[in-house]
């Protein structure tokens, strides 16, 4: 075995989705995030698919890219990036990366449990409770949700339902459970898997992920979800801007109330919660509830003479 380059990682899960926090990539000069931001996708290609793609790594674990701050307001700056590329924000790696700086030491905590997290879209300010030393919950604030249209019909032989348009950080399609036969449930995958990807195909392409919601228990601030990814990936948790979508999606229907509150359920049983807290611009903003789990420190290394030393991908 030759090792030629070497990588430390933390792994974390929020809510079932994967993080993997690197920290320790070969040093390169930039003025400032956003131009880290922006020669990310050349500068470190290499680390980016060695660190994500099989098989150290499978198609829905995410990367973050954890360096000092710039702005002195943060206590550390975050490059996000997935296998398509660099992502501007992402709510559950902050989740994973503030839990992994605090339970691992590399962030003091405060008595005030405020933290400050420094990324493309500006210093992103976090709530994160510890006891025992151990994060229990981190809250943020979304950013701002706007519905674009309901109940648009699907043009689909075999499907005679309707759905909506929500505008996050992209833009999304919410399905109803109600007007399909399976349930929101592991036994049901296969049926939910192959739905999933026949919606996709008959969505616009500016479409880029599918939600399907099950909100029968709305009445009681419940509801459970499944998202895709326009790749038809099934996103490993509630997901956030997910979780904003659908509470968006139930205000303007009047399923739930515009300063409630709505726990988000996977399809294996991990929750979110989000609080409604204003209405703006015609958009909604929210608080968003959940804790990371630190799942492994890890060192990867390349060997040269890897003959997958660029890895592989497998949906």
């Amino acid at each position: 075995m030759k090792i030629e380059k070497a990588y430390s990682t933390i792994d974390v899960h929020v809510a079932g989705e994967a993080f993997r926090i690197i920290h320790n990539i070969p040093l390169i000069h930039y003025r400032s995030i956003e131009d880290l931001y922006e020669k990310f996708p050349e500068v470190f290609h290499e680390e980016k698919n060695l660190l994500l793609n099989e098989p150290r790594g499978f198609a829905g674990l995410n990367g973050c890219l954890v360096v000092p701050p710039i702005n002195r307001e943060a206590d550390a700056a975050v490059v996000f990036f997935n296998h398509e590329g660099t992502v501007p924000v992402h709510y559950g790696g902050i989740v994973a990366v503030i839990t992994a700086l605090l339970e691992c030491g590399q962030l003091k905590a405060r008595d005030t449990n405020r933290y400050y997290v420094e990324t493309v879209q500006g210093v992103i300010p976090v709530t994160a409770m510890m006891e025992n030393e151990e994060v229990v919950a981190v809250h943020l604030e979304s950013g701002l949700c706007h519905v674009v249209e309901t109940n648009i019909p699907l043009s689909h032989p075999r499907f005679k339902t309707t759905y909506s348009l929500v505008h996050a950080d992209q833009l999304y399609a919410v399905f109803n459970k109600l007007d399909f036969t399976f349930n929101i449930q592991l036994e049901e995958l296969a049926d939910i898997n192959r739905w999933g990807q026949m919606v996709l195909q008959s969505l616009d392409p500016r479409v880029k992920a599918v939600v399907l919601l099950d909100d029968t228990r709305a009445d009681s601030r419940h509801i459970k979800t499944v998202t895709f990814r326009h790749d038809s990936y099934i996103v490993r948790s509630p997901g956030f801007v997910p979780t904003q979508v659908c509470f968006a999606s139930l205000v303007v229907k009047g399923t739930v109330l515009a300063d409630g509150i709505v726990v988000n359920e996977s399809i294996f049983g991990s929750k979110l919660q989000a609080v409604a807290l204003n209405q703006e611009d015609g958009g909604y903003r929210f608080k968003l509830t959940t804790r990371g789990f630190i799942t492994g420190m890890q060192t990867f290394i390349l060997d040269p003479t890897d003959p997958l030393a660029a890895g592989f991908l497998l949906k």
